[in-house]
């Protein structure tokens, strides 16, 4: 299946607390905390473009499979990861944070995002 296409989010869980683990400022937390985010992927072969705007941040990273790259992480740092891919799944780990973006059907995102200890799930539908 292609990641292509534009996701809105649907559902999240854990979102305040995880955003509070990771240092998020806590008026960034209430501000995000009911905003319904749009992912656009762009699958051009191995390489990606993802796009996601939550109200007025926009977050864009562009990534190659299997290649060094530098990414935004949701804090707003710029950390060298390699992501990879295994089957219908994306994942990368930044500062910590395992991220994983699985395709778990034909229109479902699921985005989550791991520490120790805690999770977050983001469950997004293709537009």
């Amino acid at each position: 299946m292609s990641f292509s296409g534009k996701y809105q989010m649907e559902t999240h869980e854990n979102f305040e607390s995880f955003m509070e683990a990771i240092g998020l400022p806590d008026e960034l937390i209430q501000e995000g905390k009911d905003i319904k985010s749009i992912s656009e992927i762009e699958e051009t072969g191995d390489h990606f473009k993802v796009t996601v705007t939550t109200g007025t941040k926009i977050l864009t990273n562009s990534f190659t499979i299997g290649q060094e790259t530098e990414l935004e992480s949701p804090t707003g740092e710029k950390v060298n990861s390699v992501v990879t891919r295994e089957g219908n799944k994306l994942m990368a780990f930044l500062n910590g944070i395992e991220y994983v973006t699985e395709l778990t059907d034909a229109n479902t995102l699921v985005n989550t995002l791991t520490l120790p200890g805690i999770s977050y799930k983001k469950t997004s539908k293709r537009m």
